[in-house]
């Protein structure tokens, strides 16, 4: 990974006195995966829009590609973006949207998505009205390859299809990320499919960003820590992210200073991405860390 693909700094949308988003603050590595997870109404289809230049910023500023987002062919022919409500032309088939794609985009590779589609089966004469759910997603995802963009946002592209289209989807995705010269950045609420592909992790929630790393330092710096209710964690060099407790025992998903030692008394675990992502989600609903 290079350069930061993406970088926004108090980044927010307002819409009247309600903010969808708000000081968000994000930096997105050249030639990652990242995942964009969050509770509905996060934010994150907001901050898509933002990044893709669909929507203009209330407050803070972003950069994507080096440039500023905006509705214009100089910015727009290095991104590729699927909206979550795959748009596609029900009445036209798979071949009509490659015209179309060509037409619109002047790196446009029509013998690439030709062969992608034939390799995976699906027909270029039949109306998109007609495939299967998984089909259209496909056909989508290659449509946004095809233009040959450098960064791809992938807004719930899975959250309707049944788990072995979803598994076929994120095999093309991979390999497309594979092939080199692409960052992208894909929402879901669906952590298990998306730990399969990404290398990187941002949390949405409410409304603001409450993680923003490479996945393997994430699971680096964060422990579960269980020990007796009595027991005390220094507040120097720990920071609790998420606690559970009974009568007798307490259970922390603590953010760990790597130069400090756990106090005795306590026992460690390793937790696992989705426990580190849903205990930032709790986090955020209840107000913050303690």
């Amino acid at each position: 990974m290079g350069e930061a693909a993406i970088q926004t700094k108090g980044l927010g949308k307002r819409y009247g006195s309600f903010w969808a988003l708000e000081n968000c603050s994000i930096s997105v590595p050249e030639g990652s995966v990242s995942a964009l997870v969050g509770p509905n109404g996060a934010g994150k289809s907001t901050l898509l829009k933002l990044l893709v230049g669909l929507s203009s910023a209330s407050t803070g500023e972003g950069e994507v590609l080096g440039k500023t987002p905006a509705q214009h062919e100089n910015f727009l022919s290095d991104i590729g973006y699927l909206a979550q409500e795959i748009p596609l032309y029900k009445s036209l088939d798979a071949a009509d949207h490659i015209k179309m794609g060509a037409h619109l985009n002047k790196r446009f590779d029509k013998a690439f998505i030709r062969k992608r589609l034939s390799d995976i089966d699906i027909p270029l004469d039949r109306s998109v009205s007609k495939l299967s759910g998984g089909q259209r997603a496909q056909v989508a995802l290659a449509l946004a390859l095809a233009k040959k963009p450098k960064l791809l946002l992938l807004d719930e592209p899975v959250a309707a299809l049944d788990p072995l289209a979803r598994h076929d989807f994120l095999s093309s995705l991979a390999q497309a990320v594979a092939d080199g010269g692409l960052t992208v950045v894909m929402s879901s609420h669906l952590l298990a499919d998306l730990e399969r592909v990404s290398d990187h992790v941002i949390v949405l929630a409410a409304g603001k960003t409450q993680l923003c790393d490479d996945i393997d330092t994430v699971l680096k710096e964060h422990k579960l820590v269980v020990g007796p209710k009595q027991n005390k964690l220094p507040e120097d060099g720990f920071s609790i992210i998420h606690e559970t407790h009974t009568a007798k025992q307490s259970t922390l998903l603590v953010r760990v200073d790597d130069k400090k030692k756990l106090p005795a008394g306590w026992q460690q675990h390793e937790p696992n991405i989705e426990e580190i992502i849903l205990a930032y989600m709790g986090q955020a609903k209840e107000g913050g860390a303690r």
